[in-house]
């Protein structure tokens, strides 16, 4: 009988299996799977999966256990049938009429979410009170949706890890947070990007089929309600499934193979979901390896001539007010121009403008969000654990490039063709002193092509040259910085402007169209009066992609980098490591300007300048020095890696490639471990204090 009565728990958890086992099958054979398993390997894998799965399965059910638990025809019997309709009415009625309720209270949808349900569930216990000979077949309706939603749910589930790994080589993880959050920039991506119409009938009609399939074998289940006792045994023994899951992904969860693609390809999604949801940011104190807090400091500092936090940086030259023009390019890999091995002739103007300028051959990104490159160009400072503080609450007043421009009396702006309030831009430009334009700034006619993302490239930058000119005219220098977007999925732009049709979708094809937008901007900049007296630093924010073998591949991470401006910047092309944190500390000095920094980015043209970079996803933290890789990880982990360098003869000058090389706990590099740790626990520590604010 205790079979009996768990059979639609019974059906629908193996079918859970079912599409999880096919799904981490396919992960096995992606093409971003860059990892070989061996048999034994591929078996404890799986098998770790399958665990992971059915811990999985027991947590998500107790909407299913409820909905059990309260079946009953006893409620219906008077007066206790009117007296529950009566109390559901007065719920409804306070959630609808009463201003400030307890639902309203929470924000966002949660009231009218609890308004729809509390509807539905007088609509459908009226029906069941006052229509008792059409119980069973209301009954047998809504037993059908149940079982229909959680199907339909497991079945979007493997559709959106698979396409979300097919993104990014991974499972969820504050990305997939993102995309919960933002709702109308990312459904609209995904209108974009894929054949969304076809992909939901196709789920709806697996849905379907399965619910029908588990429906028929389990609807018997409802002639014969349980007891009382049936459902205490029901109630203790999911209590007691729960607990179990709940102590056995404990331990899963902290099995972390060598191996990335490993680690993800036997993990199960939706824990990692809720972990990114419920861990903005990481405490470095709590969960990295740590020393003595001073002599972290100590070592830190101590690149810089001047070993303090507040440095006095001074030249013997004057200082040149010379407009400076900051653009950060979306999603643009090194490996996209030509001057590192490209053949496909993506970039035409930017590898042009490179020869003109100040090149950095060997630059690194700090990560692999757009949110993470803004917050190295702004802020200039190691990556640290968890989220940006772009998008931390506490991100205002920070020591900033703005704020050194706005000191030597400029006009500065932040310049962005989608709307600034995604990925908290606006909260932390507008907190920090920069004036905002961006697609509210736009009229009608000046919008040629848009799509989810924003305008395109070359709509804003004729709305920037029109914002610089205005800037101009006021007699201040001005500092703008322009962050691009249409090189991001779904890649769609104006027809007729690149030899790839805007409407292909093709990542080579947004490439191409930023080169092309760019080119458009300079052509208009060099009409310009302002023109020859500005600065213009060209760089990306991150990679088009993050997967690879190892925690943080460094291919990866490599992205261009160049400033340019005509009878100033003498073309040359420098070829030692470096950070996207040491950019803009480089431009001041090139400007001669005098300033008090608290920059954690070095001058590249000091003497004291020392060849490394920060590399880091939101939880593994790199430090990138003397031909090694070290990462400090949560648990307080440490792993080492020997970089050997590869030159591609077609771009012998360019195109690096690393051979990442274990480096066994014993044998690593214990000086650069200690730098590592004290990067970024003094990162971290002055964070926590507010020591890096203006």
């Amino acid at each position: 009988m205790f079979l009996q009565k768990i059979k639609p728990f019974l059906y629908l958890g193996v079918f859970y299996l079912i599409i999880s086992l096919i799904v981490r099958i396919i992960f096995f054979f992606h093409p971003i799977t860059t990892t070989s398993f061996g048999f034994f390997e591929i078996i404890k894998i799986l098998l770790i999966g399958i665990v992971n799965d059915s811990f999985v399965f027991v947590l998500t059910c107790p909407f299913l256990a409820l909905y059990f638990l309260f079946l009953s025809d006893s409620k219906y019997q008077k007066p206790y049938g009117h007296i529950i309709l009566g109390v559901l009415m007065l719920l409804f009625l306070y959630i609808l009429l009463i201003p400030n309720n307890i639902f309203k209270q929470y924000g966002g949808s949660i009231a009218e979410i609890a308004l729809a349900f509390i509807g539905l569930k007088i609509i459908f216990f009226g029906l069941m009170l006052f229509l008792p000979e059409k119980r069973i077949k209301i009954r047998n309706t809504l037993y059908f949706i149940t079982v229909f939603l959680y199907v339909l749910l497991i079945v979007f589930n493997a559709v959106s890890e698979y396409f979300f790994y097919n993104e990014f080589g991974l499972r969820y993880n504050f990305i997939a947070v993102d995309y919960l959050i933002y709702t109308n920039e990312v459904i609209g991506n995904i209108m974009e990007s894929y054949p969304v119409v076809p992909l939901f009938l196709g789920i709806f009609a697996v849905a379907i089929l399965i619910t029908l399939f588990i429906y028929r074998k389990t609807k018997n289940e409802l002639q014969e309600l349980p007891n009382l006792k049936q459902k205490l045994i029901l109630l203790g023994s999911f209590v007691a499934l729960v607990g179990i899951s709940l102590l056995g992904l404990n331990f899963t969860t902290k099995i972390k193979p060598a191996d990335v693609f490993e680690e993800e390809i036997q993990a199960n999604g939706l824990p990692k979901f809720y972990w990114a949801f419920t861990h903005n940011e990481l405490d470095y104190f709590q969960f990295y390896p740590e020393i003595n807090e001073k002599q972290a400091e100590r070592n830190f500092l101590s690149q810089f001539s001047e070993p303090k936090l507040q440095r006095s940086i001074t030249s013997d030259q004057p200082e040149l007010k010379k407009n400076v023009v900051l653009i950060s390019i979306e999603s643009l890999s090194a490996d996209f121009l030509q001057h590192y091995g490209n053949k496909q002739n993506l970039t035409p103007f930017l590898d042009s403008l490179a020869d003109q300028s100040l090149m950095f051959t060997n630059l690194y990104a700090t990560g692999n969000r757009t949110v993470r490159g803004l917050e190295a160009l702004t802020l200039c400072i190691p990556p640290t654990a968890g989220e940006s503080i772009i998008k931390r609450e506490n991100n205002k007043n920070k020591f900033t490039t703005g704020s050194v421009f706005k000191s030597k009396g400029y006009d500065v702006k932040f310049l962005y063709g989608g709307y600034s309030y995604f990925d908290n831009m606006q909260d932390f430009f507008a907190g920090n002193g920069y004036g905002i334009v961006d697609r509210n700034n736009f009229k009608p006619e000046e919008i040629t092509f848009a799509n989810v993302w924003g305008v395109s490239d070359e709509d804003m930058a004729k709305k920037a040259i029109q914002t610089m000119n205005a800037e101009a005219k006021s007699g201040k220098p001005f500092f703008n910085h322009w962050m691009t977007v249409s090189n991001h999925r779904p890649f769609t732009y104006p027809e007729g402007r690149v030899d790839i049709p805007g409407n292909a979708k093709s990542r080579e094809g947004g490439v191409k169209y930023t080169d092309y937008s760019l080119r458009k901007f300079f052509e208009m900049a060099k009409k310009q009066d302002w023109y020859k007296n500005t600065v213009f630093i060209i760089i990306a924010d991150h990679c088009a992609s993050s997967a690879g073998d190892t925690e943080l591949p460094m291919d990866k991470y490599r992205i261009p980098a160049m400033i340019f401006s005509e009878g100033f910047i003498k073309p040359q092309k420098f070829t030692k490591t470096m950070s996207q944190i040491d950019v803009m500390p480089t431009l001041f000095g090139l400007l001669n300007f005098n300033y008090q920094s608290k920059f954690l980015g070095q001058d590249i043209f000091k003497k004291e300048f020392q060849p490394k970079a920060y590399v880091a996803t939101y939880e593994d933290l790199g430090f990138i020095k003397d031909n090694y890789l070290t990462i400090i990880s949560p648990v307080r982990k440490v792993k080492q890696y020997v970089l050997t360098q590869q030159k591609n003869m077609q771009a012998p000058d360019f195109n690096i490639y690393f051979d990442e090389t274990n480096v066994p706990a014993p044998n690593q590099n214990k000086k650069l471990v200690e730098e590592t740790i004290s990067a970024y626990q003094s990162t971290s520590y002055w964070l926590k204090k507010n020591q890096l604010n203006r």
